[in-house]
């Protein structure tokens, strides 16, 4: 019912920049949260950062005064802006959305299929 497509992912060198793109498609009433998490290997799933649909935000301490998550609720898209990269910020990233699909129906989790990303030292 609902899809979400990641872009924007790649290698980059420690101190350089990358931003993430992920559209949400499908049978969408209204997207409450949107956000970002991340996966090294061997770790589990971590917040990164999310946004609510009034424009708050919350980020893990690790990527605060680096890291920016935006949206633009006309385009179903979320973004998060990496500055500063550092090598432990490789893995892989997903998106995340809460989504309400239907006016009077419950608010559902949907994940986008993942973009890696690398920082090389």
């Amino acid at each position: 019912q609902v899809q979400l497509v990641e872009s924007g992912g790649g290698l980059v060198q420690a101190g350089g920049s990358l931003r993430l793109s992920c559209a949400a498609s499908g049978i969408i009433f209204s997207i409450n949260a949107m956000g970002w998490y991340r996966q090294a290997p061997g770790k589990q799933r971590e917040l990164v950062g999310i946004i609510t649909s009034g424009g708050n935000t919350n980020y893990a301490d690790s990527v605060k005064g680096r890291f920016t998550v935006s949206r633009d609720n006309a385009k179903n898209t979320v973004y998060l802006q990496m500055n500063n990269l550092k090598p432990e910020d490789t893995a892989v990233y997903y998106c995340n959305a809460l989504v309400q699909t239907r006016r009077y129906l419950q608010a559902n989790n949907y994940w986008g299929q993942g973009t890696q990303v690398t920082v090389s030292s």
